[in-house]
């Protein structure tokens, strides 16, 4: 059955301006240092249907600026700045958070996830930005309508991390076109590209722009043709307004107040020259003669085409060249079984993160398992048998605990971005890697448990089993936690020294290297802060608690003192029937510091 695509009246044309006055900011220079001016009153408007280009040399505040624009950064700045609605009363101003579903931002390094194609990409976004308002076949329309636009077809079956770096650009603006966006912000969007690169990529931005979008690039020194085809320049020199209008008038500006640009000079080498100081210092004159003729050297508005946004219902209108489909942003419900899948593909297709941990799982369990052979069983051995419980949990805490450091690290550039372009939420994208993390870290426990507890000689019983199990389980979950959380807090490099220590620390109050009789007072009661006395103790009773038989003892020797399961456990301190307590207390401990990673996770997303 097919899904007809509903054609709807085309609603009031929106688009914005993007207005802002006296805006200034300051950021900390060091402690107990006066703080650094980034911005010092600047005012401007970026008008709809043009392509502006924020230009200054290096420190100028082009980044700081875009940033404000943007609301990219939390940051606390003077001045207003307000998106315009040109299509009703003047009265009808609004700030920056009422629109900023409107608009998207497209950082200077192109985030995108290597291991999937561009196809892919783009369906990916397709799903998270429109859901179910349009069928598959509209949304490949959409897609196909959108690459070969950026002259990204022959690229579809490709894979990200195989694009070159002007393909990876356009691959970014692609992603954010999908839903249609008025305005557009871009930092640095020539970075790394070559000459014929940046033409593509500055025409293709000048085309988005006259078809009524607010564009806006920061750029550093373009050569003259893409000087030439921006619309509108706001020039920047320590945190003041050099000059905004047309390229064209650049040279005449500048002549005003005596500096004249070389014959056959690039206007946009000689602009970045005088605010330089190069020729002398006229920041002065500049900042006054750019104060007096704002309006006078602005180019003039060009028509704009129609671009259809609600903003009060949360819908947009796709313009598909003649046909207007109404859109409808999709529940954070559906949105989560996008991210879902899209988990379980990276998972599967990065085999460093499951195929080769998968086999060394099964290749450790197999080591330990001969080399703690009989050792569940030999009354002799128990001592062995515990040390072999023991590094049971150290095995799965440092393989679960270490990756999980670098885990939300590598792909924090990639969240912010899609958080902050509004394809999902936070909370869903941390459900999604839950959900899809959880069972991965399952089958490696089961891997490894399987091997090493049979050829350990463990009982063969399928309670016991389950028991050794879900102690193994939850362990490595509890620990990847613990990763999730410093990953989350420190460095990289930090985080895996602390969680060395940490571990180091933990397994000094498991109860086996000093058994807690032996313990000083203060530290006993420190013990419990650590989980591996909780994995431990159920371990332990999960071998030998519910008052298992007594072991065997070898024939050559005559006595073995721990062939008796209630002798170890006496000398341990554990006592028996503590199992499910102990289950509980690390399942307890699993659920708050997940809860502690997404909030530390939240507030690194904040604060990057």
């Amino acid at each position: 059955m097919y899904q007809r695509i509903v054609f709807v009246d085309v609603p009031k044309t929106v688009t914005f301006d993007i207005d802002f006055r006296n805006v200034k900011y300051e950021v900390n220079n060091g402690f107990r240092q006066k703080k650094k001016s980034i911005l010092n009153g600047v005012s401007g408007c970026f008008k709809s249907g043009q392509l502006t280009a924020i230009m200054g040399p290096s420190g100028a505040g082009k980044s700081s600026l875009l940033n404000l624009l943007t609301g990219f950064k939390d940051a606390n700045f003077k001045g207003s700045i307000q998106y315009i609605n040109d299509s009703v009363e003047q009265s009808d101003k609004k700030k920056y958070d009422n629109y900023m579903k409107t608009s998207c931002y497209i950082q200077q390094d192109d985030q995108l996830f290597r291991l999937f194609t561009v196809i892919e990409t783009m369906e990916i976004a397709a799903n998270l930005k429109l859901g179910n308002s349009l069928n598959k076949k509209s949304k490949n329309i959409l897609i196909n309508d959108i690459l070969e636009n950026l002259d990204l077809v022959k690229t579809k079956e490709t894979r990200c991390d195989r694009l070159s770096g002007g393909q990876k650009k356009r691959l970014s603006i692609a992603l954010e076109l999908i839903d249609n966006p008025p305005v557009m912000f871009l930092d640095e969007p020539t970075t790394g590209l070559d000459s014929s690169s940046t033409l593509q990529c500055i025409a293709m931005l000048q085309n988005l722009a006259h078809d009524g979008r607010t564009i806006i690039a920061t750029i550093h020194q373009p050569s003259a043709a893409i000087y030439g085809m921006f619309d509108h320049i706001y020039l920047l020199a320590d945190g003041y307004c050099m000059y905004q209008g047309a390229p064209e008038n650049t040279i005449p500006f500048f002549k005003n107040i005596g500096l004249h640009c070389p014959k056959y000079h690039n206007p946009a080498d000689f602009m970045i020259e005088v605010v330089s100081k190069e020729y002398g210092n006229y920041n002065k004159q500049l900042l006054i003669a750019a104060e007096n003729g704002t309006s006078l050297w602005r180019t003039a508005q060009f028509v704009k085409k129609s671009i259809f946004v609600d903003t009060v219902n949360k819908t947009r209108y796709i313009d598909d060249k003649k046909a207007i489909v109404l859109v409808t942003p999709p529940s954070e419900l559906l949105r989560f079984f996008v991210l879902f899948k899209r988990c379980l593909i990276q998972l599967y297709r990065d085999w460093t993160v499951t195929h080769l941990k998968l086999i060394l799982h099964f290749l450790v369990g197999i080591l330990l398992g001969l080399f703690f052979v009989d050792a569940g069983t030999d009354g002799s051995k128990t001592i062995n048998n515990v040390g072999f419980l023991l590094i049971t949990i150290v095995y799965l805490c440092y393989t679960s605990m270490m990756p999980a450091v670098l885990r939300f690290p590598s792909e924090l550039p990639v969240l912010k971005k899609e958080k902050f372009n509004n394809w999902y939420k936070l909370k869903t994208y941390y459900a999604a890697f839950l959900f899809s993390n959880i069972p991965i870290q399952i089958l490696f426990a089961l891997v490894y448990t399987s091997v090493s507890y049979f050829l350990s000689s463990q009982p063969l019983d399928p309670n016991r089993f389950f028991m050794f199990l879900i102690t193994a389980i939850l362990t490595a979950l509890l620990s990847e936690s613990i990763g999730l959380v410093l990953g989350t807090t420190v460095n990289p490099i930090n985080g895996t020294f602390l969680g060395a220590i940490y571990t180091c620390g933990m397994l000094l109050f498991a109860g086996f290297l000093v058994f807690f009789k032996h313990m000083p007072v203060s530290l006993y009661y420190v013990s419990y802060l650590s989980y591996m006395r909780y994995a431990l103790e159920a371990l332990v009773q999960s071998i030998y608690g519910l008052n298992r038989e007594n072991l065997t003892c070898p024939k050559h020797i005559d006595y073995c003192h721990y062939r008796m399961p209630s002798n170890i456990m006496k000398e341990l301190s554990m006592p028996d029937g503590r199992f499910w307590i102990n289950i509980s207390i690390l399942s307890a401990t699993f659920v708050i510091l997940r809860f502690v990673g997404y909030c530390t996770l939240r507030k690194k997303l904040s604060c990057s």
